[in-house]
């Protein structure tokens, strides 16, 4: 199996659960070019890793960072941020 091949739809932004527990869980999200994950909080940390593509996180407080293969960043809770594709971004969202 591939990352990729989870999120076929041709939507701007598409989530499938890769895995789930009672402890937590992890979502491959798939963003098309220049679209954009809308604002929104989380309730608890999460952490955000860039499998393929270019995106950009920000959030409230000011911080901008690029993700490109293999980065990743770690979202604190109840604070608004947002994801923009700069090309087909492919992310795993680990809560």
């Amino acid at each position: 199996m591939n990352i990729k091949e989870l999120n076929t739809q041709e939507k701007p932004v598409s989530a499938t659960s890769l895995f789930k527990s009672e402890l937590g869980n992890a979502t491959a999200i798939k963003i098309q070019p220049r679209e954009k994950l809308k604002e929104h909080v989380t309730k608890i940390p999460a952490l955000l890793i860039c499998i393929d593509g270019h995106a950009i996180f920000e959030n409230e407080k000011g911080i901008k960072e690029i993700l490109m293969q293999g980065d990743y960043v770690n979202i604190e809770p109840m604070v608004l941020h947002w994801v923009e594709a700069i090309s087909e971004s492919h992310l795993i969202l680990i809560k």
